[in-house]
């Protein structure tokens, strides 16, 4: 078992930056292949980067391609998620995600573990 806890989102104005965390407990952490996806109101939960346990492999969803960026602390056991100019789109809540997939998916399905998520809120 691995427990995810996030943290970090709040209300910020456009343009504005977040840093979401995620901090994992449980059974070899960097191990997994970690994720964060995104689910707004009324809408499908999404896919928004990933990061493979070694590094190597790293996928963004198009709409956050150079504004946010994920990476990991293996020996903080914990997944950090970088946004930058945010836009009122990006409000969701987000989550983390972790899989033993030895490379970065962005099937929500192949997911294994989730976190109980975080609120971003970006105001125009």
């Amino acid at each position: 078992q691995v427990q995810l806890v996030e943290s970090g989102g709040g209300l910020v104005q456009a343009g504005g930056s977040l840093r979401l965390s995620c901090a994992a407990s449980g059974r070899t952490y960097s191990r997994y292949t970690m994720g964060w996806f995104r689910q707004a109101p009324g809408k499908e939960r999404e896919f928004v980067a990933a990061n493979s346990w070694s590094g190597g492999s790293t996928l963004y969803t198009d709409s956050v391609k150079g504004r946010f960026t994920i990476s990991r602390d293996n020996a903080k056991n914990t997944v950090y998620l970088q946004l930058n100019s945010l836009k009122p789109e990006d409000t969701a809540v987000y989550y983390c995600a972790a899989n033993k997939a030895p490379i970065a998916t962005m099937f929500r399905y192949s997911y294994d573990y989730w976190g109980q998520g975080t609120q971003v809120t970006v105001s125009s």
